[in-house]
C-alpha cells in the first residue's frame, strides 16, 4: 500500500534555497537536483523503510547530490512526514526543532 507524504512548510524554503544555491554554481543544476528530490520522494511513497537515524527520524540520501531528505512515518495511517531537505554537512540541529 502506498503511503501519502506530507511536507512541512520548511521544507519548501529548503528545496528552494538549495536549487538557487546549484542554479549558482552552474545553470540547470539546480533543476537537476530537483528532479531527483522529487524522484525520492515518489519512491518513499513506495518504501519508507531507510535507516533511522534520529530516534524515530529516517534518513534518505539523495544520489548525486550531499543532501538527505528526513522524515517520519505513521504507520497507522500510512503517512510519511517529511521534516527537512538537508546537506549532509549542516549541523542536524537546525532541522530538529521542526519535529513535533
Amino acid at each position: 500500500m502506498k503511503y501519502k507524504i506530507q511536507i512541512e512548510p520548511e521544507v519548501q524554503l529548503d528545496i528552494q534555497d538549495a536549487v538557487a544555491w546549484y542554479n549558482s554554481q552552474q545553470k540547470g543544476l539546480g533543476r537537476k537536483f530537483y528532479n531527483e528530490v522529487k524522484k525520492h520522494l515518489k519512491h518513499l511513497k513506495i518504501n519508507p523503510y531507510f535507516q533511522i537515524r534520529y530516534e524515530n527520524v529516517r534518513c534518505l540520501p539523495i544520489r548525486k547530490f550531499p543532501y538527505m531528505i528526513h522524515f517520519t512515518v505513521n504507520e497507522l495511517d500510512k503517512i510519511i512526514k517529511v521534516h527537512a531537505v538537508t546537506g549532509t554537512s549542516r549541523d542536524p540541529n537546525i532541522w530538529k526543532q521542526r519535529i513535533k
